[in-house]
C-alpha cells in the first residue's frame, strides 16, 4: 500500500515522514527526487537553462534555485512551462523509488507538496494531510527558509487551498499541537496502515 503524504508549505510533512521512518516504514520525498532530475548532466537542467538563460545556474553549474523560483512565482506561465517539463520525469522517478522500497517495508509513503496538484495522487491508496493554520505555515517557513513573506504567500496561492486539501484527504495530521502529539497520531495511523482490514 502507498501512502501519499502531502500538505501545504511549512506544515510538517518531513518531520511526519521521520516519525513513521522510526517505525521501520520507507519513504520517497518528491522534493528530493525533484532535485535530483535538475541536477547537471540531467536533461531537465539543459531544458531550463535553455529556456531561462545562464542566470538559472551557480558557476559550478548546478541549478541556481532561488533565481528559477522568483521567475516561475512571478510568471504562471513560466511555471506551468516548468511543470511540464519536471513533472513527467519526477513521476517516472517515484514509480521506480516506490516500488523498490515497497519490497522492504509493510507499506511506504509518497510525500509530496503538490500531490493532488500533480496529479501524483494517482500512484497512492490513501492520501494523508498534514495541517496547521496558514499562519503557522507562513511563520515556519520564513523561519526555515529565509525567505520573504510575499514569496511564501506567492507558493501559498500556488498551492490548493487548505480547506480543499483537507477535503480531498482519506486522513489527517493535526501538527500544529507539538511532537508528541504529532507522534501519538502517526503511531495510530501506522497501526491503522499495517492492518487496514480491521
Amino acid at each position: 500500500m502507498i501512502i501519499g503524504v502531502t500538505g501545504g508549505i511549512g506544515s510538517g510533512k518531513s518531520t511526519v515522514a521521520r516519525l513513521f521512518g522510526e517505525l521501520g516504514i520507507g519513504w520517497v520525498d518528491a522534493d528530493d527526487v525533484a532535485r535530483d532530475i535538475v541536477a547537471p548532466g540531467e536533461p531537465a537542467l539543459d531544458a531550463i537553462i535553455e529556456r531561462f538563460g545562464p542566470e538559472v545556474m551557480h558557476e559550478d553549474g548546478t541549478l541556481h534555485r532561488a533565481a528559477l523560483r522568483n521567475i516561475v512565482f512571478e510568471d504562471a506561465n513560466q511555471r506551468v512551462w516548468l511543470e511540464s517539463i519536471t513533472h513527467p520525469r519526477i513521476r517516472e522517478r517515484l514509480v521506480e523509488h516506490l516500488t523498490r522500497l515497497g519490497a522492504h517495508s509493510p507499506y511506504v509513503l509518497l510525500v509530496s507538496p503538490l500531490l493532488f496538484e500533480s496529479g501524483q495522487d494517482a500512484l497512492v491508496d490513501r492520501t494523508l494531510v498534514v495541517d496547521v493554520s496558514e499562519a503557522e505555515q507562513i511563520a515556519r517557513t520564513l523561519a526555515r527558509d529565509h525567505v520573504s513573506e510575499q514569496q511564501v504567500r506567492a507558493i501559498l496561492a500556488a498551492q490548493l487551498p487548505r480547506d480543499e486539501r483537507c477535503a480531498r484527504a482519506d486522513d489527517i495530521i493535526d501538527n500544529s499541537r507539538g511532537r508528541d502529539d504529532t507522534r501519538r497520531q502517526v503511531l495510530a495511523l501506522d497501526r491503522q496502515y499495517r492492518d487496514p482490514i480491521t
